[in-house]
């Protein structure tokens, strides 16, 4: 949704990235404080986690504003001023 690839994600968060890798195989549950640097850095991408509701818990992306400016990753020679 936010194209961060599993690396991006653990740099972000602040964790290894196998820590990203185990948590997807389900291999391990990480601690509060792992699974609290991860929520914020997919908040931080754009990521807005939607509360149980009657049909569940679930995700969307925050809806981009005007005055956010060309994203780093979208940096060009194209968009350049």
């Amino acid at each position: 949704m936010v194209q961060l690839s599993r690396g991006d994600l653990a740099r972000l968060a602040g964790v290894a990235e196998r820590t990203i890798a185990d948590f997807e195989g389900g291999r391990r549950t990480p601690i509060r404080a792992t699974l609290g640097a991860i929520r914020k850095a997919l908040e931080t991408a754009g990521v807005i986690f939607v509360d149980e509701n009657g049909e569940g818990p679930g995700v969307r992306l925050r809806k981009a504003r005007h005055d956010e400016g060309t994203r780093p990753d979208d940096l060009n020679a194209g968009n350049d001023d």
